[in-house]
């Protein structure tokens, strides 16, 4: 049976009008298919800002050795701040006693006392200290800037703690020199422009102190830190102290 060329037409009509609606659609795939490489790529760049890192130790001595933690800084600090040596003491060793294999600490007190009977005890001798103070290894923290605020600006945080850590070996090749050196500067808060009515000295003060003992902490025993540190939400991994 034949059909009529009315009939044909219809026919491609109809083939005509499902092509055009297929080829209106792709379009709309298309940019489905975009908008999900799209969240892929943002995921895989959130997991990757994510990532963290074990971190070796800067210096690995302090195991299974007798250690004092001694803190100094200048006479003005100690002036404006008297609660600071003992909360730098006090604080790395709490951290040094909890991550360091078969550490034996003298406790900070003990430490504070020799330093307050001993005048001019940062003039001695590296190799005297440690012989005083009776141990195999002093961490010596020396301070050298502490402040809360930018400079001549008060109504704003902006926490800065720069110190150098230097170890003393007791059996080292030259007990009257550093076995090792480094300069530690810690920031707090990480939030630029915030000022005196969106926190406290003592929030930022903790803070900051906090950060340094941490970082300082970190040149003594493996860690793991963020790959990328700028980029690194500490939120997503509230569990972890990093």
């Amino acid at each position: 049976m034949s059909m009529t060329p009315i009939v044909l037409c219809g026919l491609a009509l109809s083939l005509l009008s499902g092509c055009s609606s297929l080829l209106s659609a792709i379009p709309a795939i298309l940019g489905g298919g975009e908008a999900a490489a799209i969240g892929a790529a943002g995921a895989a760049q959130n997991f990757e800002y994510q990532k963290l890192i074990e971190v070796l130790p800067r210096y690995d001595g302090l195991e299974h050795h007798s250690v004092a933690v001694l803190v100094d800084a200048p006479l003005d600090l100690q002036y404006t701040k008297p609660e600071l040596l003992d909360q730098v003491a006090g604080g790395l060793m709490s951290r040094l006693q909890e991550h360091v294999p078969n550490i034996k600490m003298l406790h900070p007190m003990q430490v504070r006392n020799w330093q307050f009977t001993t005048p001019q005890w940062n003039a001695m001798a590296f190799g005297e200290m440690v012989e005083e103070l009776g141990v195999d290894r002093i961490v010596l923290v020396d301070i050298q800037e502490f402040r809360l605020h930018p400079r001549g600006n008060q109504w704003l945080w902006e926490g800065v703690c720069r110190a150098s850590i230097g170890v003393i070996e007791r059996d080292g090749y030259d007990t009257d020199s550093f076995a090792d050196l480094w300069e530690v500067s810690s920031q707090f808060p990480d939030i630029e422009g915030l000022d005196r009515d969106s926190a406290t000295e003592w929030e930022v003060q903790t803070g900051l102190l906090s950060e340094f003992i941490k970082q300082t902490s970190y040149l003594f025993y493996t860690h793991i830190e963020p790959k990328h540190p700028d980029k690194y939400n500490s939120k997503l991994d509230p569990e972890l102290d990093l």
